[in-house]
């Protein structure tokens, strides 16, 4: 029987692994799909907020070329940092079941089935998209992730929200030559934008180069023209595909499955802020999971401490310390 089994081969898993490492605990981690899956799936372009040592873990460094590191810098990272300790990592290989009998969880997955004393569960919130709840949705043109901004060119593109995601849609389409609308339901353009692209949309949408509908709603959506409802009353425009940058959650369903109690209006997990322990004894969480719908809560950087607290707190149990 392992010490632990980690669900989520992400930044916040690899740390818990690599801390389960040092502490001599068997474990093994479990990740659906790739090394760092929500970071591959990441647009090809992005570059992160963070500086490279906000994004360090198991105190090795991660050295970069530029302040701000790049998706490609943090996959080189990562995967360096997995290979070159050897953590026993599973990929492609998905839960589908966990449950505790005798002090002890049994996790089933699409290759095996594994007997832990203790599970952390580090599964992100990015394979869940936010709907818009709006007819015309299910089309194939209306896409909840981006990749690379060649495709869109000279297309009309809609792009629903106004954070990072969706303004950085609506810049590298736009310098790939699609024809750009933003709809957005606030007043302006959201204040975490990153500070050095903030004034480069507003600009934009000034000169009239990336039309923004603002306090505006997406209410439907055809093969070749949306709806948008704005403060001047119902617009019709011709369109080709829609980017609906709306956000990601945590798979609430499958949490609630595996036992764990959600808060009833942000869908929060009960968990111990000093263990990171959740209301299943030997249960843990770590990472942006923690948050619930609130996603901006927790992020690489300040959740690696997730790491520290629950490796500590089970060779405190184990070890009786």
């Amino acid at each position: 029987m392992l010490d632990l089994l980690i669900i989520g081969g992400g930044p916040i898993g690899i740390a818990c692994g690599l801390k389960a490492q040092k502490a001599g605990l068997s474990f093994v981690i479990i990740e659906k799909g790739c090394l760092v899956n929500s970071l591959y799936n990441y647009p090809s372009t992005m570059t992160f907020f963070s500086t490279s040592e906000k994004l360090e873990i198991g105190g090795i460094p991660f050295v970069t070329i530029s302040n701000k590191p790049t998706r490609a810098e943090a996959l080189e990272y990562y995967r360096r940092v997995a290979t070159s300790n050897h953590l026993p990592i599973n990929l492609f290989e998905e839960v589908k079941t966990l449950s505790r009998e005798n002090n002890a969880y049994t996790v089933v997955t699409t290759k095996g089935t594994y007997q832990a004393k203790r599970v952390v569960i580090s599964t992100g919130f990015y394979d869940v998209a936010v709907n818009l709840d709006i007819p015309g949705e299910d089309l194939p043109k209306v896409q909840h992730y981006y990749k690379d901004p060649h495709f869109f060119a000279m297309q009309k593109v809609v792009v629903v929200g106004s954070s990072n995601s969706a303004i950085d849609v609506a810049l590298e389409t736009y310098r790939k030559g699609a024809d750009v609308t933003l709809v957005i339901r606030g007043d302006e353009i959201s204040h975490r934008v990153k500070y050095w692209v903030r004034p480069d949309i507003i600009n934009r949408i000034k000169e009239g180069s990336i039309k923004a509908y603002f306090n505006a709603n997406l209410t439907a959506i055809r093969q070749h023209e949306v709806d948008i409802e704005t403060p001047e009353g119902p617009v019709t425009i011709p369109n080709d595909f829609v980017m609906a940058m709306t956000g990601y959650k945590p798979n609430f369903d499958q949490l609630r499955k595996w036992g764990l109690i959600l808060s009833d209006n942000k869908f929060i997990p009960q968990y111990n802020p000093d263990t990171m322990e959740t209301n299943l004894p030997g249960l843990y969480l770590a990472g942006v999971v923690c948050g619930g719908l609130d996603t901006h809560l927790w992020f690489i950087e300040n959740s690696r401490i997730h790491a520290d607290m629950i490796i500590d707190d089970i060779v405190a149990k184990k070890f009786g310390k």
